[in-house]
């Protein structure tokens, strides 16, 4: 099944349907998608990162959990299957997927599931509106359309780096600029658009576009790496490098994204949720620029290029975020055979 998570797309499977061995499994999917070729002609794939992901989904063996999801990202020009990090936009269409495949009941009002994000071992919290016990989607494909699906992260911190900050620092310098390494539901190292001389409001096509910027912020991507205990980051896709500027457009803060080496057309839900979370951090490059209220629980708008995304933060009574959480939309688009 094809659907769109929140700003992103991809293929929903079902893990009995894919071939247990990895190996065939990734060649399976990265023919699927048409890949490697950068237009992803043969395929399914939309030439963009954003449009050639994976979900696998299955019912769950831990107590904690009702599904299991396994996120794939599939490189369009080459072909690598990475499995290095959680995508929150594809985690919207989760359930939506488990109750059109039967793996669920859809309830009469709102059906919940917990999720195990498998590829980092934490667990979320899923509502979606399921009046009479059906789904019912928009009929556009505005991102605000479909249906909408309630997140609530917890327990991310640390998902991939093992520690909020994981250097212990809110800020780090690395080639003279000051970064904050951080990780809550996503590795990010987060850094002001000025310190590389551009706004941070740039359209993504120009950012990418600039062959200069695309260098200075991978060799900085490539020092903080082994920094944040991923090692050496050269093909994988995390940490992602957040430029952060003063908001505009009434948010918290505006941020433009790299995935790592394509420009985001918006922000990815774990991001954002990250770029939230270092915004409320003291002594933070992202505080620094940021906009907002105090309070046990707060409302973040981050914008980017397409809108602005509320992250909702619950802080304990230490001040550390508890709990994250966000309303994003999801769309069945095709229900069918694919053929890799």
């Amino acid at each position: 099944m094809w659907m769109r998570g929140g700003t992103s797309k991809g293929g929903f499977f079902l893990a009995s349907d894919l071939p247990s061995d990895t190996a065939s499994r990734n060649a399976w999917l990265a023919r699927a998608m048409g890949s490697p070729d950068s237009a992803q002609a043969d395929g399914m794939g939309g030439g963009h990162p954003l449009t050639s992901k994976v979900a696998i989904i299955s019912t769950s063996a831990r107590s904690d959990a009702d599904l299991d999801y396994y996120f794939l990202q599939v490189v369009p020009e080459t072909g690598q299957v990475a499995d290095d990090q959680n995508c929150g936009n594809m985690l919207a269409g989760v359930l939506p997927f488990a109750i059109e495949r039967g793996l669920l009941d859809a309830a009469d009002g709102i059906t919940e599931a917990r999720v195990l994000q498998v590829n980092t071992g934490t667990v979320a919290a899923l509502r979606v509106a399921t009046p009479g016990g059906r789904l019912q989607y928009g009929a556009a494909m505005d991102p605000k359309s479909g249906i909408e699906v309630e997140i609530e992260f917890r327990g991310i911190a640390g998902s991939k780096c093992g520690e909020l900050l994981p250097t212990g620092k809110p800020v780090e310098a690395i080639a003279g600029i000051d970064c904050t390494l951080i990780d809550n539901g996503m590795p990010c190292i987060i850094v002001a658009a000025a310190a590389f001389g551009v706004t941070g409001y740039e359209d993504p096509a120009d950012l990418e576009a600039n062959a200069g910027l695309r260098k200075r912020i991978e060799n900085i991507r490539l020092e903080a790496g082994p920094r944040m205990g991923l090692g050496d980051v050269t093909e994988k896709p995390v940490p992602k490098i957040m430029l952060v500027a003063p908001a505009r457009e009434g948010g918290a803060l505006c941020v433009r994204s790299f995935i790592p080496h394509r420009a985001h057309r918006s922000v990815g839900v774990l991001a954002a949720v990250t770029v939230a979370t270092a915004a409320i951090l003291p002594d933070s490059v992202a505080t620094r620029l940021a906009r907002g209220g105090g309070g046990p629980r707060r409302r973040l708008g981050i914008e980017h290029p397409s809108g602005t995304m509320d992250c909702i933060l619950s802080l304990d009574a230490d001040g550390n975020v508890a709990s994250a959480g966000l309303v994003r939309s999801a769309r069945k688009l095709m229900d069918g055979i694919v053929f890799g």
